[in-house]
């Protein structure tokens, strides 16, 4: 245990890139091969400079293949901040209604998509459309129907279209897939995720039905919806689902609170999670198997990532997610790397397909089969 951490902490250390390190796996950060031999730029305009947009860009200082290039906002003063902070010169700056411009600038090469999320959709189409790859925020739409939309559209343009999971990368959630997969837990029992916290400002687009498409699942109980598959390496078949709502002023029609719902698993494992916006401190995964049980608590948050399995402590050394999550985007693109928890369309499409099933459950109060159709 200890001859890992000092090993990861090393070649973690001054937040390099560990793919770039000769000889180094690059499975310790998501991906399957062993080495970059191809050290060109991922070039990226941002889209929607909101505050998360702001998360990135700074982490992507530290990013040795990708670079902020360009941005996309309806805010001319955001804009002119942006291209101060990040030297982009004006030719690579558009607004919502030109950005189809972007076709032809090779200072371009992905637009990462950090709108609302009804947004996702309609952007991810174009952006496709002008033949740049696709990097988009989680969720990845606001239905299954849509993701799938998205999907065929990057598809029939040849492009990528990746979604925002930065946990992929993680050092201690990789390590705890590892253990899982390589029978160390032994069969998988049971996995609980929470998920949540107490929203603020209530006029924020988030509690809008229309730009948002629900409330807490879409923006914090996505999580818990991934990590059971990831943490449990099955798809579910099955749900069910609970919705408590105490503030309907605040939580209008459409908008939900705190839905509690329990999932199914061909191997007949379950999941119990929990997604709100009305409780904090919820940032939590737990995952039991015959042999063994992960925990991880924050499980979610920006880090670090405190976990412990019943072999003792990981709490592997801190990198910024977004950081890693770029880097290893860029060789994803640049140079056909495949994750090892996967962040492209149909990983996203899948939580819209078990995101739908909820809000069938929670309308039914039945079992409500899942259909990956």
């Amino acid at each position: 245990m200890q001859s890992r951490r000092n090993f990861i902490h090393k070649i973690t250390a001054s937040a390099i890139s560990i793919p770039l390190v000769a000889g180094i796996s690059p499975k310790i950060f998501g991906l399957t091969e062993t080495a970059y031999h191809n050290e060109s730029e991922l070039k990226v305009a941002i889209m929607g400079l909101g505050s998360y947009a702001n998360r990135v860009a700074d982490a992507m200082k530290d990013c040795k293949r990708a670079k902020v290039t360009g941005v996309i906002s309806g805010t001319p003063s955001k804009i002119k901040d942006w291209q101060a902070r990040f030297n982009i010169p004006d030719k690579n700056c558009y607004n919502y209604e030109n950005f189809d411009g972007i076709k032809d600038n090779p200072d371009i090469d992905a637009v990462y998509i950090i709108t609302p999320n009804a947004l996702h959709h309609p952007q991810t189409l174009r952006v496709a459309a002008a033949g740049k790859h696709v990097i988009c925020e989680k969720p990845m739409s606001i239905n299954a129907q849509e993701g799938r939309e998205m999907i065929e559209a990057c598809k029939k343009a040849g492009v990528h279209l990746l979604i925002g999971y930065r946990m992929h990368f993680e050092a201690n959630t990789l390590e705890i897939v590892r253990m899982r997969r390589e029978g160390e837990l032994g069969p998988i029992r049971f996995f609980q995720g929470l998920s949540g916290f107490k929203i603020g400002d209530p006029t924020q687009w988030r509690l809008n039905r229309e730009l948002a498409g629900g409330g807490a699942m879409m923006d914090i109980g996505i999580y818990a919806i991934n990590g059971a598959r990831y943490m449990v390496g099955e798809e579910p078949i099955w749900v069910t689902a609970q919705e408590v709502k105490t503030d309907p002023v605040k939580f209008r029609e459409g908008v939900d609170e705190t839905i509690t719902f329990q999932l199914g698993f061909p191997s007949g494992a379950i999941a119990s999670c929990l997604s709100t916006y009305n409780m904090n401190y919820l940032d939590k995964f737990y995952l039991n198997g015959d042999k063994g049980f992960a925990e991880m608590q924050p499980s979610t948050g920006y880090g670090p990532i405190r976990s412990w399995t019943h072999k003792g402590r990981l709490d592997l050394p801190h990198v910024t997610h977004q950081t890693t999550q770029m880097d290893q985007m860029a060789a994803m693109i640049l140079d056909g790397k495949k994750a090892i928890i996967p962040v492209d369309g149909e990983e996203g499409w899948k939580d819209m397909v078990i995101i739908d099933a909820i809000f069938e459950a929670v309308k039914t109060g039945k079992k409500e089969e899942i259909k990956y159709l």
